[in-house]
């Protein structure tokens, strides 16, 4: 069997089973790898997830970018670790400021996005995908397998750049498909403004998911794309920059997005539900960081590679 073949399949099939373990196993001794209602459900699309990851790199498996090797396994674990620890920190103990944007504000993303970017879509998708997971058990909010999976997209969209052999023509297509569904997700709010955002707990004030998402959450993936625009062409010569942020977004709104449409059946909800009241209060703020993060860490790693010799 071909090597890259195993080494991806391998790698898609231990982040079910790290799910399948945690949620199945410790879940039942520890609330916070409990899953919730509809756990069947959920692993279904973790499955379905993984076949978008897998397909992907099936139709493409010549390229280069789907190398998985030593190097890759550390720099996967790395990522999820940060991404865990960093998720936890900024969820509950730094950005707590739901009266402001009725959100979990998480900086964190941006850890996926650049691990996808510098070293690989498979680097990225576990990265995402295990580090949520984690990062979620840390912080109480117990598991939701399908969103783990959905970080893991955005870390996965995050490396497809690699499979292209001239990255600047690709951004354009990018920035066409990322607007176009920024533009949809916002019509969607205007539409519907008075929706609960189904994200934003306040059980001191007795707020369930039921207060109205504020017009920042609402606007929000607006004023992340026009912060994608503005880097993606003031950096338009420093073509890491410009390509790390531009597929960013599109993993953000193509992964959150994943994640909110499956709990149409998961939880029941309506589309507008799942894009007013779950999608724009997660990948909106999620833009504006990657926006501002990521390009912090491509200028990092690439001083490091400098100073290492690479």
């Amino acid at each position: 069997m071909d090597k890259k073949l195993t080494n991806v399949a391998l790698t898609l099939v231990a982040v079910l089973v790290i799910l399948l373990l945690l949620v199945y196993g410790l879940g039942s001794v520890n609330e916070r790898f409990q899953a919730g209602e509809n756990v069947v459900l959920r692993f279904v699309f973790v499955i379905v997830g993984l076949l978008i990851a897998f397909l992907i790199y099936y139709f493409t498996r010549d390229n280069a970018a789907w190398e998985v090797g030593t190097r890759q396994v550390v720099w996967m674990a790395i990522g999820a670790a940060l991404y865990a620890v960093f998720s936890w920190l900024f969820n509950n103990t730094v950005f707590v400021v739901p009266s402001v944007s009725q959100v979990a504000l998480r900086p964190a993303i941006a850890i996926p996005m650049f691990f996808g970017y510098a070293f690989g879509p498979v680097v990225g998708f576990f990265t995402g995908a295990i580090g949520n997971t984690f990062g979620d058990a840390l912080t109480g909010f117990g598991l939701f397998p399908q969103w783990s999976i959905g970080n893991g997209l955005v870390g996965f969209i995050a490396g497809l750049p690699f499979l292209f052999g001239d990255k600047k023509r690709s951004l354009n297509m990018v920035l066409w498909v990322g607007g176009a569904l920024a533009l949809l997700a916002a019509v969607m709010y205007f539409l519907n403004p008075n929706q609960p955002n189904t994200l934003f707990f306040d059980p001191p004030n007795n707020v369930f998911g039921d207060a109205p998402i504020t017009l920042f959450a609402g606007i929000s993936i607006l004023v992340g794309f026009v912060l994608v625009l503005i880097v993606r062409f003031v950096f338009g010569q420093n073509l890491d920059i410009a390509a790390a942020v531009t597929w960013g977004m599109l993993g953000n709104i193509l992964g959150i997005g994943f994640a909110a449409i499956s709990d149409i059946w998961i939880n029941g909800y309506s589309p507008v539900v799942a894009i007013v009241g779950e999608f724009l209060p997660a990948a909106g703020p999620n833009l504006i960081f990657a926006a501002i993060l990521v390009p912090l860490l491509v200028v990092a790693y690439g001083s490091v590679q400098r100073q290492s010799g690479r």
